[in-house]
């Protein structure tokens, strides 16, 4: 089984809106009803949990009972301290109901635009591995800076690579990387994969997507209302 964990607890601060990014609506329809619509529909996802704040779960049952198309939603979790804790926190909910074997493919609710084929790509990619990342290769000269202020050193274009989501890890050793870092390091944790790399786990690299948006600035959400305004 292959499940999907959608991230829809940030407070989407760094937008200036008066509501979390991925609630905004458009085209008359939230930022998270597209991914909702893109897992519910695809054949290789079987289950569907969603992190939530409480005072947003009602809401959002509202869009599910539209956009779920194959009623494949399971459940909610509440946010952690950040965003890995909101992640463990979902694990454990997860378990309930899966088995160790069985795949999590974590999507961020502000990334619309996930395609069927990446989806597929990351299922796929599974086998053999005990996760899969999507990664864009740098494009610009990629500088290290120390203070912030100054350079310190260039780095390797063709070794530095961006992380984009859903990422795909199986579940039970992905859970045990995350119990590993308890009690403090798990709130320094910045990416989902980052767990799994400290645990040694092997995690192969497929080819991301430029279209694949993560809507953070306004400028994101222009592009998308934009882009869906075009089709």
């Amino acid at each position: 089984m292959t499940v999907a964990l959608i991230l829809s607890g940030g407070s989407g601060v760094r937008l200036g809106s008066d509501i979390p990014k991925q609630y905004i609506k458009v085209n008359d329809r939230p930022v998270i009803s597209y991914c909702i619509e893109r897992l519910s529909c695809h054949k290789e996802i079987q289950a569907i949990q969603i992190v939530a704040a409480q005072g947003w779960q009602g809401q959002i049952r509202g869009w599910l009972e539209k956009y779920d198309i194959h009623r494949k939603f399971r459940g909610f979790s509440l946010p952690g301290e950040n965003r890995q804790l909101s992640i463990y926190h979902a694990l454990e909910a997860i378990r309930e109901y899966a088995d160790d074997s069985d795949v999590i493919l974590i999507h961020d609710a502000a990334r619309p635009l996930l395609s069927e084929e990446m989806i597929t790509d990351c299922v796929k990619a599974m086998e053999g591995h005990d996760g899969v990342m999507p990664v864009l290769p740098m494009k610009d000269t990629v500088y290290r800076s120390v203070d912030g202020k100054t350079v310190s050193a260039l780095l390797e274009r063709t070794e530095i690579y961006a992380g984009q989501a859903p990422e795909a890890f199986r579940l039970g050793l992905y859970y045990q990387a995350n119990r590993r870092l308890f009690p403090d390091k798990i709130r320094g944790i910045n990416g989902s994969t980052e767990p799994a790399i400290m645990a040694g786990m092997n995690i192969a690299m497929i080819p991301g997507d430029e279209g694949n948006i993560k809507i953070t600035t306004p400028s994101d959400l222009e592009r998308f209302r934009r882009l869906i305004a075009a089709e």
